[in-house]
C-alpha cells in the first residue's frame, strides 16, 4: 500500500464512524419521538373511551372527553385529526351538549376539508343530520342528509349511500312530500338490493307502505309491508319487530273500513310471544288500535278496559305521543256511548298533550271531534281547526319548497329487473359485443363511401374551376392577341414606315442645296407633304398603341354574359355596373370563380322566388375591399323566418372560402338585397411588365 492511499485511509475511516453515530442518533430520535406520538394518540383513545364510559359520573366523562379536545387541538392537520375531532363531535351529539356539539362538527368539517378526508366529512353531515332531526328542522336535516349522501357515493360506499337516501324519503315523509319521499326510497332500493342490505331493505319497503297509505293507495301500501315482512324474516331479526309491520298493516285496512282485516293483523301482533314485556310501547299501541277497530265494528264490550289498559302502559313509560291518541280514542269512545261529560274530559286531554309534543295532526282530529261532543261551541272549535290547517299547509309548503323535487320515474319492476341484469350480464355483455362489431363495421363502411363521394366531389369542383380558368385565360389569350397585333402595327409603323419617310425627308433635305427656283419650289412641296404623312402616321401610330394597352375586363365580360343570359331566358330586366378603374383580371383565379357562381346562385334564387321586375348588379372596389351587391323589387320575404336552404349554404359556403363576409337583406314587399365585401387578392398573370410600360412611353414620345 503506498502512502497516499495510507493517508486516504486514515481520513475516511473516520468519517464513516462519524456518519454511523450520526445515522444511529437519529433513528434513536426518530424512534422516540414515534413512541411519543404513539403514546399521544393512544392516550385520546383512551380518553375519548372513558368519556362514553356509563358508570362514571357525568363531570368524569366531561372532564376526560375535555381532556381529549385539549390534547387533538395541538396535533398536527391530517386524517387521525379528523377521526379524532368527529368521534368527540359524536360524543357531544349522544350527550345532548348542542353548543359543544356544533362547535366539534365545524371543526371536523372545516379540517376534512382542508385534508380531503371525504369519508369523515361525510360522517360529519350525517351527525348535523341527526342533530337537526332531533330538533325538528326539516330542511337543514333533510340537506345533511344529502351531502352525506352524495359523499358515500363518491367515495364509493353503497350502502350509506343508500341509507342517506333512506333518511331523506323519511324526512320528506314527515313534511308530507309523499312523492319526493317515494322517489327516494325507490333509489335507496335500488343501492341496496345487489347488497342484500336486508335490514334496510325491510325499513325502506315499511316507509314505502306508509306513504302509500297516506297517498291512499291501500293496495300499494298492503304489498309493500308484505315485502317488508319478508325482508325482515330475511335479515333475522327479531319477531318482535314484525309486531310494526302487523301494526301497521292494520291500520291500512281500518282506514280502508275493512275492519275484520284490520282485526286479524292487529291480534297477529299481540300474539307475539312476549310483546307486553320487552316492547310495552308496541304492545300499547297496537292494543289500543284493536280496541278502537272494535269499536268501528259495533263490539264495545271490552274497548274501555283496552283503551284504558294500554293508556297506563303508555303513561308509565312517558310516551306523550302514544297517549295524546290513546285520550283521543276513549273520548271518541265516551262520544260513541253517549257520554259527553267523559268523551269532553278526554279530548281537552287529549288536546293538551298534542299541544306539548306539537302534534298538529292529533289537534286537528281532536278539533274535529269536540264539534260533535260540544255543539255549543262548535264554531269556535272549527275555527280553531280551520286556523290550525291552513297554517299547517302554508308551513309544509314553506318546507316542501327547500327541498329538491325529484319525481317518481320508475316503479318497483324496473328495481327488481336491475337486480336481475347481474344474472344476465354475461350475455347482455356477449351481445352488446356483437352489435357493436356489428356497428363497427356498418361505420367503416359508410365512412369509406362518405370519403369517396367527398373524394369524387373535390375531384368535381375541381375541374369546374379549371374550366372556368380555362374559359377565362382562353378570353384573355384572344385579346391579348389582338393587343400584340395591335401593337406590332405600331411598332411596325414607327420603326419601318416613319423611319423610310424620314430618310426621304433628308434626302430632299439634302437636294435643298441646288438654288433654283423650280427645285427649290419643289423640294419645300415635297418636304411638306412627307411631314404631313408623318403626322398622320404619327397619329395612327399613337391610336393604335393606346388602343394596344387598353384595359380590357374579361371576367366582367364574363358576369356581363351571365346578366344577359339571366335577362334573355326569364323576361326580366337587369342592370349591371363595376368600377371601371379596377383590374378586375387581376383577381386570384379562386376568387373569380367564387364571385361568378355566387352571382349565378343570386340571381338564380331572383328568378325562383322573387317575382320581379328589376335586378340590379354592382361591382365596387377600392385598394384592398371588393364590394358586390344584387338586389331586386320583387315580393321579399321574412329572413328571421324562412329555413335557410342548400343555395343559402352555398354561397355562405363560398364566401368563407374566399375569407369574405355578406348579409341578407329582406322583408315582405320590400324586396331582397345580398351585399358581398371580400378582400382583393390579386393575381401575378396579368401585370404589365415595366418592358412593356418604357416601350408604350417611347411610342408616345
Amino acid at each position: 500500500m503506498t502512502n497516499s492511499e495510507s493517508n486516504y485511509l486514515s481520513l475516511l475511516l473516520p468519517t464513516i464512524f462519524l456518519l454511523i453515530c450520526f445515522c444511529g442518533c437519529m433513528q434513536q430520535k426518530a424512534q422516540h419521538t414515534a413512541g411519543e406520538s404513539k403514546a399521544e394518540h393512544d392516550s385520546i383513545l383512551v380518553w375519548i373511551e372513558r368519556s362514553s364510559t356509563e358508570q362514571l359520573s357525568q363531570v368524569e366523562r366531561e372532564e376526560w372527553l375535555n381532556k381529549s379536545l385539549v390534547a387533538v387541538v395541538k396535533l398536527p392537520d391530517d386524517s387521525i385529526k379528523v377521526d379524532y375531532y368527529s368521534q368527540i363531535s359524536l360524543e357531544y351529539l349522544r350527550r345532548n351538549d348542542s353548543l359543544k356539539f356544533r362547535n366539534a362538527s365545524k371543526k371536523t368539517m372545516a379540517l376534512a376539508k382542508k385534508v380531503g378526508d371525504s369519508l369523515s366529512l361525510a360522517e360529519a353531515h350525517w351527525d348535523l343530520a341527526t342533530f337537526f332531526g332531533r330538533y325538528v328542522i326539516p330542511d337543514s336535516t333533510f340537506f345533511h342528509y344529502g351531502e352525506a349522501h352524495t359523499l358515500f357515493e363518491t367515495i364509493g360506499d353503497k350502502l350509506l349511500s343508500g341509507r342517506m337516501l333512506y333518511n331523506m324519503a323519511t324526512v320528506q315523509a314527515d313534511i308530507k312530500d309523499y312523492t319526493g319521499s317515494e322517489s327516494n326510497t325507490v333509489k335507496a332500493i335500488a343501492i341496496l338490493k345487489p347488497l342484500q342490505a336486508f335490514r334496510f331493505l325491510y325499513l325502506c319497503y315499511n316507509n314505502l307502505g306508509v306513504v302509500s297509505k297516506e297517498m291512499r293507495a291501500f293496495e300499494r301500501a298492503i304489498a309493500f309491508y308484505g315485502q317488508a315482512l319478508e325482508y325482515c324474516k330475511m335479515a333475522g331479526e327479531d319477531p318482535l319487530v314484525e309486531t310494526g309491520i302487523y301494526n301497521n298493516i292494520g291500520n291500512v285496512y281500518q282506514e280502508q273500513g275493512i275492519h275484520d282485516k284490520a282485526l286479524e293483523y292487529y291480534q297477529k301482533a299481540l300474539e307475539v310471544r312476549n310483546l307486553k314485556q320487552l316492547k310495552p310501547e308496541s304492545y300499547a299501541r297496537t292494543l289500543a288500535n284493536l280496541a278502537y277497530n272494535r269499536m268501528k265494528t259495533g263490539e264495545l264490550a271490552e274497548v274501555e278496559d283496552q283503551l284504558m289498559t294500554a293508556l297506563k302502559i303508555r303513561d308509565s313509560l312517558s310516551d306523550y305521543e302514544g297517549m295524546s291518541l290513546n285520550l283521543y280514542m276513549l273520548a271518541d269512545y265516551y262520544y260513541t256511548r253517549g257520554n259527553t261529560q267523559k268523551a269532553y274530559a278526554h279530548a281537552q286531554k287529549a288536546i293538551s298533550f298534542s299541544r306539548q309534543i306539537d302534534n298538529n295532526k292529533r289537534l286537528l282530529l281532536t278539533y274535529q271531534l269536540l264539534t260533535k261532543i260540544d255543539p255549543a261551541n262548535a264554531i269556535s272549535y272549527s275555527e280553531a281547526y280551520i286556523k290550525l290547517n291552513d297554517s299547517l299547509q302554508f308551513q309544509e309548503r314553506q318546507i316542501r319548497d327547500k327541498f329538491a323535487r325529484i319525481r317518481f320515474e320508475t316503479d318497483e319492476f324496473i328495481a327488481e329487473n336491475e337486480l336481475l341484469a347481474k344474472q344476465r350480464q354475461m350475455w347482455i355483455w356477449i351481445a352488446a359485443g356483437v352489435f357493436l362489431l356489428a356497428i363497427a363495421i356498418l361505420i367503416i363502411i359508410s365512412q369509406r363511401v362518405k370519403n369517396q363521394k367527398l373524394r369524387f366531389e373535390q375531384q368535381q369542383q375541381q375541374a369546374n374551376q379549371e374550366i372556368f380558368d380555362l374559359m377565362l385565360t382562353t378570353k384573355q389569350k384572344v385579346e391579348e392577341g389582338k393587343h400584340d397585333e395591335q401593337k406590332r402595327i405600331s411598332e411596325e409603323l414607327h420603326d419601318g414606315v416613319l423611319g423610310q419617310m424620314n430618310g426621304v425627308r433628308m434626302v430632299l433635305l439634302g437636294l435643298n442645296k441646288k438654288t433654283d427656283d423650280a427645285a427649290i419650289t419643289m423640294r419645300s412641296e415635297a418636304i411638306e407633304k412627307l411631314q404631313e404623312v408623318q403626322e398622320e402616321i404619327r397619329t395612327i401610330s399613337h391610336e393604335l398603341s393606346d388602343a394596344a394597352y387598353q384595359k380590357f375586363h374579361n371576367f366582367m365580360i364574363s358576369i356581363h354574359e351571365l346578366v344577359e343570359t339571366i335577362q334573355k331566358t326569364s323576361q326580366i330586366d337587369c342592370e349591371f355596373t363595376y368600377d371601371q378603374d379596377m383590374d378586375w383580371d387581376d383577381l386570384s383565379g379562386e376568387s373569380k370563380i367564387n364571385i361568378y357562381r355566387i352571382i349565378q346562385e343570386g340571381l338564380q334564387n331572383c328568378v325562383k322566388y322573387s317575382d320581379a321586375s328589376l335586378i340590379k348588379l354592382n361591382f365596387d372596389a377600392d385598394e384592398s375591399i371588393i364590394t358586390i351587391c344584387l338586389e331586386d323589387n320583387g315580393v321579399g320575404f321574412d329572413a328571421k323566418k324562412v329555413k335557410k336552404g342548400i343555395g343559402h349554404k352555398n354561397i355562405n359556403s363560398r364566401v368563407s372560402k374566399i375569407n369574405g363576409e355578406w348579409a341578407l337583406k329582406s322583408n315582405p314587399g320590400e324586396g331582397t338585397s345580398i351585399t358581398i365585401k371580400l378582400p382583393v387578392v390579386r393575381s401575378t398573370h396579368h401585370k404589365i411588365s415595366n418592358e412593356d410600360r418604357l416601350l408604350k412611353e417611347e411610342i408616345i414620345e
